[in-house]
């Protein structure tokens, strides 16, 4: 293997919807870099950070009828039992939901938690408050997904932040997903709730980090307990 194979290798990818901010960012940094120096040096920390927060990296996604997979890098900031929001049309009975709050350090490409076939894929415009408030699941623009899996319908709703102001969706209705496969991409902070049936017990905690397409959120074939879980 060359040395040029050696380090294309250890770079992490970078996905395409990126590319426009990074060329731009690069653009403006070197214009402002003629201007005064320190003001270049200030964009290309911008470029570098705008291109690590489009990364892409590959994920190892543990393979098992039932599991269910965290769609996003993140935090737990919610793990409760609500009405799911009425365009995903999975009825008016409290469902457990498992929400991630992303920050603008995070990997901000989901991944779908199941293997199914997409039933429902429905945009709602919204406005733009901190996507780590409750009240954001109903008021927030957001991008819903409801996905066949078994003879089970799983909810997954991307929902915009303060920062955020472009849910990008990679599917359509009728399309076959795999679990931890790419399904959208949120710009700039935002949050991902997946809605499970309430019988189904979490295996995550409030406030624990998860990796989309690798974490475990939960077990819908039952044959896993619920934990416990501790701040250490």
């Amino acid at each position: 293997m060359s040395i040029y194979d050696s380090i294309r290798q250890g770079l992490t990818p970078i996905h395409k919807e990126g590319y426009p901010f990074i060329a731009i960012a690069a653009v403006a940094a070197i214009v402002l870099g003629q201007l005064w120096s320190p003001l270049g040096w200030i964009g290309l920390i911008i470029t570098l950070w705008i291109a690590y927060f489009f990364r892409d990296p590959e994920r190892q996604t543990p393979v098992r009828p039932g599991l269910v997979i965290a769609p996003a890098d993140g935090r737990i900031s919610s793990i409760a039992e609500v009405p799911p929001p009425p365009e995903l049309e999975l009825g008016e009975a409290p469902l457990l939901r498992i929400s991630i709050f992303m920050n603008v350090f995070d990997c901000h490409v989901n991944r779908s938690p199941v293997d199914g076939v997409i039933e429902r894929v429905v945009y709602t415009p919204g406005i733009f408050i901190n996507a780590d408030l409750d009240k954001a699941s109903e008021d927030n623009e957001r991008n819903g997904l409801v996905i066949v899996s078994g003879a089970t319908r799983v909810g997954v709703v991307q929902i915009a932040g303060l920062v955020a102001r472009r849910i990008v969706s990679f599917v359509t209705e009728a399309d076959t997903l795999q679990a931890g496969e790419r399904f959208g991409l949120i710009r700039f902070g935002s949050r991902v709730d997946v809605y499970l049936p309430p019988h189904v017990q979490p295996l995550v905690g409030l406030g624990q980090r998860t990796v989309a397409g690798e974490t475990v959120l939960a077990d819908l074939a039952g044959e896993q307990a619920a934990r416990a879980f501790r701040a250490a």
